[in-house]
Parts: structure tokens; C-alpha cells; sequence
């Protein structure tokens, strides 16, 4: 098979081949892009559209994470503690720093929620909590995992761990973190200093399907196109093993015709 496929015919077809299926992948690709993009797009829409409840009337303190209230926009009222803490090893926009979370004391229950405030390039530019009572709106998200690498320096966390929170925060806790992106009443610039609000994440997407069997079938053609010329050099590799037919051989063994009828 190799020999035949060397003829030039057969490279010239490898050749389309080639940039037949580069083609078809790179719309694959595509096309799952295009499925990812519309998931996310439909995940933000759907958070939009979902008008902020109070956080006690969906969570209870020390209750487990409900998965579905991942992102849910909540209204929480009440006033911060002085006792903040910063994340180390966190990033925002491709910076390095640190999250700024403090205790909301949730005037409702009384129980405290951790609300994460913004983020900061250097521990030192943690700005205070704002005095008196205050309402903030964000989206909610469970607990972080305990961290387990190299201990951060003292008076720092690795995560967000409410397992470590409960111990330092005296009172119930909830059981979540807030990704705060409002305050009312709203506060100066000078107070924030150098912390930007970290956005509330945009939560499971899913997958747009109907996009992805798309890119399945770009990714067909393209093994379509290698298979077809498989085919054509393999049916010309079998044409030519064939032996030729008895009358083709006997025909071509004749001698050639010279001359007439006899001269006499």
C-alpha cells in the first residue's frame, strides 16, 4: 500500500486531505467554544434575572451548604466585626494577593457571616470595616476546603474554612461566605483604599449539547475525509495486483499484422 500511495495522485489527494480535516477540527473547536460560551452566557442571565433574598430566610447557621444556592443573590443586614481575615494565595485579573473577609453579625439571627469584601495586593492594604449597622448584597458560596499546603505566615488562612472561622468567631456561624458587591449605606472610596470587589462566580454552567454534537460531526467529516482517501489508495493498490484477464494477456501477446495477402 505504501508504494501506491506514493503516487503523485495519491499525495496531491493526501495533501486536500490534510487541510480538509485541519479545517473540520479547528471548526470543531469551534464549535465548543461556542457550546461553553452560550452556557455561561445563559448561567449569568439566569443569575441576573434572580432578585437577592434575605440570607436567613434560605440558610440556617451551622446547617449544611444547600448545593442549589451556590451564586444565589442574598441581602444580609447587620454589622461587621473588627476581628477581619485576609486569604492568602488568591488572584484577581492575573495579580497575586489576598481576600479581605470580615464577620457580618446578621442582626435577624445574630449569627455570623462570613463576607468576603475584595481583595488587596498586600496584606497591608486591608482596610477597616465600616462602623454601625450596614446591609450587603452578594452572591453566596460554600466553605472552602481546608487548606492543605505550606502554612501561610502568621495571622493569615489558606481558605475560606469555616471549621477554623468557628473558633476564632465567637457565636453561631453560617455555614457559606458572601461574595459582597454592594453596601447601602455606600462607602467612600477613601475608606476602601486599594481593595476591588472580587465578582461572584458565575457557578456551574453546564453544556450547550446541541453545540457539542455540532463539533462531533465537524470532527466525522474530518475522519471522513481520511478514510475516503484510504479507500482510493487502497482500491488502487488492489487494481493493480490484479492479474489480467486471459483474453487481455493473449491480445497482448499477438504479434502485429505487417503486410497484405500473398504476392504471388
Amino acid at each position: 500500500m505504501l508504494r501506491s500511495a506514493r503516487k503523485p495522485r495519491h499525495l496531491a489527494l493526501l495533501a486536500v486531505a490534510v487541510l480538509v480535516v485541519i479545517a473540520f477540527v479547528q471548526l470543531g473547536r469551534w464549535q465548543l467554544g461556542v457550546a461553553e460560551d452560550e452556557a455561561l452566557r445563559e448561567a449569568l442571565e439566569r443569575a441576573r434575572s434572580q432578585q437577592p433574598v434575605a440570607v436567613e430566610t434560605v440558610l440556617t447557621p451551622h446547617s449544611d451548604f444547600p448545593g442549589e444556592l451556590s451564586t444565589r443573590p442574598v441581602v444580609a443586614t447587620g454589622e461587621f466585626g473588627a476581628d477581619q481575615v485576609v486569604v492568602a494565595n488568591r488572584r484577581l485579573e492575573g495579580r497575586a494577593g489576598f481576600w479581605v473577609v470580615a464577620p457580618l453579625r446578621v442582626a435577624a439571627t445574630g449569627a455570623t457571616l462570613p463576607v468576603l469584601r475584595g481583595f488587596v495586593t498586600s496584606a497591608a492594604d486591608v482596610p477597616p470595616v465600616p462602623v454601625g449597622q450596614v446591609t450587603v448584597t452578594g452572591g453566596l458560596a460554600p466553605p472552602e476546603s481546608p487548606y492543605a499546603g505550606e502554612p501561610p505566615p502568621e495571622g493569615q488562612l489558606g481558605s475560606i474554612d469555616t471549621s477554623l472561622l468557628v473558633s476564632r468567631w465567637p457565636g453561631e456561624l453560617y455555614n457559606a461566605f458572601v461574595f459582597q458587591q454592594e453596601q447601602a449605606p455606600a462607602p467612600a472610596p477613601a475608606d476602601l483604599g486599594a481593595m476591588e470587589r472580587v465578582p461572584t462566580p458565575s457557578g456551574e454552567t453546564g453544556f450547550k449539547w446541541r453545540n457539542a454534537a455540532y463539533a462531533l460531526q465537524w470532527w466525522a467529516f474530518a475522519l471522513f475525509a481520511v478514510f475516503m482517501w484510504w479507500r482510493i489508495v487502497k482500491d488502487d493498490e488492489r487494481e493493480d495486483a490484479e492479474p489480467e484477464s486471459p483474453d487481455v494477456a493473449e491480445e497482448a501477446g499477438r504479434e502485429p499484422v505487417t503486410g497484405g495477402g500473398d504476392n504471388g
